[in-house]
């Protein structure tokens, strides 16, 4: 071959390296976990946060734990961003919609032929079960299709620079998987779950469900539990599991909940934390005013309700609190991780720019890092530490291992 039709082939490799591996090497940087708390918050830009006087413990912790200041959600609306943290990949849905639940008829996003990808605006309905291994959706540097906005607009992804073209051979699974196949313990801890449990339901107010509600409840269900923050039900091997009476998505209180695993030190690798719509500081309409939505969402502080800042704020110091109270906060190693979801309704030139925090039980906290790094880097610093391969978009060379937040290198480059 000429020599340019060699660099030709030799850079095709490479690119297919990048863009096809749906699983790939466990990734280095990151010392060996005992266990990894996840705590998911919502719909707030970095400066929302950062400096705000409602959020007076998120401010101290940073101080003590370690911070990603340039750290980025990838995709909207909340739902792509809890399935791009658990599994490097939006799997064709960049919508809130449900979980059409055990639908064996229905043909999942990786697997149609074109591609297909689960909207909001135009509305799609419940999203298939993900299995399987297709195509996923792209995720531009500026969406102006109007999915979360009326058109024309312009919506920032993630940077305004940084874009993800749709990738084939991803795989539809998510790290819970990953952590079964190598016989290893994971739990979703989603607040307000309803005592029935995940299995079935799309919304709940802890008790009521949206299958369940009395028609004369005043205002309605109030979706505190909602599936869209519940990653892992999306997926066929999960709602098998679910169905098949799987105890892994369970909610804070009651038998086998975060509060009593915690206090009796009985806990899984992977803790998934999400904590309930009025609690994570996303809002409902029929939440009452601590509850309400923000005023103004426009990227900054001005706009937003006090109270919702306020409420999961103290929600937040009380898990972390109760996580350094535990006993295997004190036997082995275990990091706590913190992070938002998105800056909700990101128009240009507001960034998807999220707060994100890392502390370890061992080793200083108190780092700030300037690394460039998404929810993607999230994943592959997990799966380091718990000692799995990297999944999709965490296999990707430019997806880089969050070692200094973890406790490793300290180099801000």
């Amino acid at each position: 071959m000429r020599k340019s039709t060699v660099t030709l082939f030799f850079c095709m490799v490479a690119l297919a390296g990048t863009m096809f591996a749906a699983e790939g090497p466990v990734p280095k940087g990151v010392r060996h976990l005992d266990h990894v708390f996840v705590i998911l918050m919502e719909n707030h830009a970095y400066g929302q946060i950062v400096g705000n006087p409602n959020a007076p413990f998120a401010n101290s912790y940073m101080k003590s734990a370690n911070t990603a200041t340039n750290y980025f959600a990838v995709g909207h609306p909340s739902s792509t961003n809890y399935l791009e943290i658990v599994g490097g990949s939006n799997f064709g849905i960049r919508s809130d919609n449900g979980p059409d639940w055990h639908n064996t008829s229905c043909i999942p996003n990786l697997l149609t032929n074109p591609p297909m990808t689960n909207w909001d605006n135009p509305n799609s309905g419940p999203v298939c079960p993900i299995y399987g291994t297709g195509t996923d959706a792209a995720t531009p540097a500026i969406d102006t299709s109007g999915n979360e906005c009326t058109a024309p607009c312009s919506e920032i992804d993630i940077d305004g620079t940084l874009g993800f073209d749709a990738v084939p051979n991803t795989v539809g699974k998510t790290i819970a998987d990953q952590l079964a196949d190598q016989d290893m313990t994971w739990k979703s801890y989603q607040e307000s779950l309803p005592p029935t449990g995940a299995d079935n339901v799309t919304y709940s107010d802890g008790y009521f469900t949206d299958l369940t509600v009395p028609a004369n409840i005043p205002g309605g269900l109030l979706y505190l539990y909602a599936a869209k923050h519940d990653p892992f039900v999306y997926f066929k091997s999960e709602q098998d599991a679910l169905k098949a009476g799987a105890k892994n998505i369970v909610g804070f209180e009651g038998e086998g909940g975060l509060y009593e695993d915690l206090t009796s030190g009985h806990l899984p690798a992977f803790s998934f934390i999400a904590p309930n719509q009025c609690n994570d500081q996303h809002g409902r309409g029929n939440g009452a005013s601590q509850c309400d939505y923000d005023f103004d969402d426009n990227g900054t502080q001005t706009g937003l309700n006090p109270a919702l800042i306020y409420v999961g704020d103290l929600k937040l110091r009380n898990l972390i609190h109760a996580i350094h109270a535990s006993r295997v906060w004190r036997d082995g190693r275990s990091a706590i991780v913190v992070v938002w979801d998105e800056n909700d309704y990101s128009l240009a030139p507001n960034t998807n720019h999220v707060l994100t925090m890392v502390e370890t039980n061992e080793g200083p906290g108190g780092h700030s890092s300037n690394r460039f790094y998404t929810h993607f880097s999230l994943l592959k610093s997990l799966e380091s530490g718990l000692g799995l391969p990297c999944l999709n978009h965490a296999c990707d060379e430019t997806t880089k291992v969050m070692s200094d937040l973890f406790g490793g290198d300290r180099d801000d480059r």
